[in-house]
């Protein structure tokens, strides 16, 4: 439903931030962050270990349709799950072949599902989507982006943020933080977070 959402509130969006809207101030600390665990994605790889049978380990990569294949298991749905329920999974299906097999699913190379990446859009140095990890903060992003442009209107920057199922947006202080090192400005990120950076017209 999320990833429904945002679509819809950015062309709302970008209509606002012609008239230079004013947001309630993003929340220094993002609830509900300390209990997050990272869900598997379109475009990861996970190393699948079935004990006492390496014939049917392996690295198998999450499919664009959410989807993987490993020997023995043939689309198997896994993005939007967590390694521990993926496993599950397997050692049920392998079940049919193998003897109470025991199944470890470690992620070799993570993006996470497209509903929790971080999106950074306008006037960065370097506009991109990023993976989401524990406790990002908005300098976390910045330095990954490269800072902002010389064209950006830092202070007037906002994220765009799913609460609950609706959207809700939130102004930050780029400028005060990238340019000024004024740490007050940094805020924590969440899963799905939006930020928007407007271009300067002055």
């Amino acid at each position: 439903m999320k990833r429904y959402l945002l679509p819809i509130a950015l062309a709302s969006l970008l209509s606002a931030c012609a008239q230079s809207p004013v947001y309630p101030p993003a929340p220094a600390s993002a609830a509900n962050v300390p209990d997050w665990m990272y869900l598997l994605g379109p475009g990861d790889s996970v190393n699948v270990f079935v004990w006492g049978n390496p014939e049917v380990s392996g690295n198998f990569p999450i499919r664009p349709d959410g989807m993987m294949t490993m020997n023995l298991v043939e689309d198997l749905p896994a993005s939007g799950k967590t390694p521990t329920q993926l496993a599950r999974e397997i050692e049920k299906i392998l079940g049919r072949y193998i003897q109470d097999p025991i199944v470890t699913v470690i992620v070799a190379g993570g993006v996470g599902p497209y509903s929790e990446q971080i999106r950074v859009l306008g006037q960065a140095a370097k506009p991109q989507t990023l993976v989401y990890r524990q406790g990002m903060s908005l300098v976390d992003v910045m330095i990954t982006v490269g800072g902002i442009s010389d064209f950006a209107a830092g202070n007037k920057a906002s994220i765009l943020r799913i609460v609950d199922g609706k959207p809700q947006q939130f102004s930050v202080r780029l400028e005060d933080l990238v340019k000024d090192g004024d740490i007050s400005a940094n805020v924590e990120m969440r899963p799905g977070d939006l930020l928007i950076i407007p271009e300067s017209f002055f």
